[in-house]
C-alpha cells in the first residue's frame, strides 16, 4: 500500500479518431443536400442579380454590378407593391395567429365530438393549395359564386351596400382589383388558420395543468390565466411559427396567381408575383433576381428583429 499508485493509462485506440469524427460523417449527407438545394441556388441568385441576364444574354450575361438594384429602388411601382405586400402579410398573419389560437384554446377543452371537429378544421390545410384556390375562385364568381349567393340570400350584401361599406352589389370579386385582392386575402386566411391552430394546440397540450390549478386556487379569471400563463408559455412555440407564417405568406405565389388570374391586374399583385412576372413573362432574369434578393433581405431583417424583440428563443421560466 505504501508504494505509489501507478496511473492507469487508457489504451490508445485506433478507432478513437474515427469515433470523434463519426457525428460529422452522419451530418455530411445532410450538408451535401443543403449545399446543392439551398446554398448553391442562393449564391447563384445573388450572382444573377449582379448581371444583365435575360433571354438575349442567357448564355453570356454581363456583370453590371448594382445596376439592377438601382433601377429597382428608382421604380415607384416597387414601393407600391411592397406596401401592398406588407398589408397582405400583416392582415393574413394577424388573422392566422388570432384565429388559430382561438380555435386551439376551444379545442383544448372537453367538447363533445372534439376529434371530429379537429379533422374538419384541419381539412383546409390538408387540401393542396391549387385545389383550394381554384375552389375559392369559383366561389367568388360574380353571378354564380357561393359567396355572393350567401350575401344575397342572407340580406347581408344589401345591408352592407346601404351602410356604405361596399359601393357595388353583387361584389365583383374577380373583376375589381381591390376586391380581387380582398378575395385573395380571404382565401389565404382560410388556408392558413388550420396550420396555426395545430401549432398552438400542440403548445397548449404541453403546458403543465398544475399552473392552471394553482391559478384557480388564487381565484384567477379565465382572462388572467390566459394572459399570465397561456401566452407566456406559448411564446417559444408562437414566435418561430409567426416568423415561418410571415415568410410563407410574404412569398405566397399560388393564391394571388390563381385568384387574380393574370398579371394584367397589377393592383392585386405582391412582390413575389412581380418576381415571377419579371422572370418568366419578361425574361429579365437578372432584374427578377434583384427582386428576390430584396425580398430575402426584408424577410431576414424582419426575422432577426422579431425574434430579438419577442425573445422567442429564450426559455420561459
Amino acid at each position: 500500500m505504501g508504494a505509489k499508485a501507478k496511473k492507469i493509462k487508457a489504451p490508445k485506440s485506433r478507432n478513437l479518431a474515427i469515433g470523434k469524427a463519426t457525428p460529422y460523417y452522419y451530418l455530411l449527407p445532410a450538408f451535401i443536400v443543403m449545399a446543392i438545394m439551398v446554398f448553391y441556388p442562393l449564391g447563384y441568385g445573388f450572382w444573377l442579380s449582379l448581371t444583365d441576364m435575360s433571354l438575349e444574354s442567357f448564355k453570356d450575361p454581363n456583370y453590371i454590378g448594382l445596376s439592377n438594384f438601382s433601377n429597382l429602388f428608382k421604380d415607384s411601382k416597387f414601393f407600391t407593391t411592397f406596401l401592398r405586400t406588407i398589408i397582405w402579410t400583416a392582415v393574413n398573419v394577424t388573422v392566422h395567429v388570432s384565429g388559430g389560437l382561438f380555435l386551439a384554446v376551444l379545442l383544448n377543452r372537453k367538447l363533445p365530438g372534439r376529434s371530429i371537429l379537429r379533422i374538419f378544421l384541419i381539412i383546409p390545410w390538408a387540401i393542396p393549395q391549387y385545389i383550394s384556390a381554384l375552389t375559392w375562385r369559383g366561389m367568388l364568381n360574380l353571378q354564380y359564386g357561393l359567396i355572393n349567393i350567401i350575401l344575397n340570400v342572407s340580406g347581408i350584401g344589401k345591408e352592407l351596400l346601404y351602410a356604405g361599406i361596399i359601393d357595388k352589389y353583387p361584389i365583383p370579386w374577380l373583376m375589381d382589383p381591390v376586391w380581387t385582392f380582398v378575395g385573395s386575402i380571404l382565401t389565404n386566411i382560410w388556408l392558413g388558420v388550420p396550420f396555426m391552430m395545430m401549432i398552438c394546440l400542440g403548445g397548449l397540450q404541453s403546458i403543465d395543468k398544475s399552473f392552471y390549478e394553482a391559478a384557480d386556487i388564487d381565484g384567477a379569471t379565465s382572462w388572467q390565466k390566459f394572459k399570465a400563463i397561456t401566452l407566456p408559455l406559448l411564446k417559444p412555440v408562437l414566435a418561430p411559427a409567426v416568423v415561418l407564417g410571415t415568410v410563407w405568406t410574404f412569398n405566397m405565389l399560388n393564391v394571388i396567381l390563381i385568384i387574380a388570374g393574370s398579371f394584367a391586374n397589377e393592383k392585386s399583385q405582391i412582390l413575389v408575383t412581380e418576381v415571377y412576372r419579371q422572370g418568366f413573362s419578361f425574361y429579365r432574369y437578372g432584374y427578377a433576381s434583384a427582386y428576390s434578393v430584396a425580398i430575402f433581405a426584408i424577410l431576414l431583417i424582419f426575422g432577426i428583429a422579431f425574434m430579438k424583440h419577442t425573445k422567442g428563443t429564450e426559455e420561459v421560466r
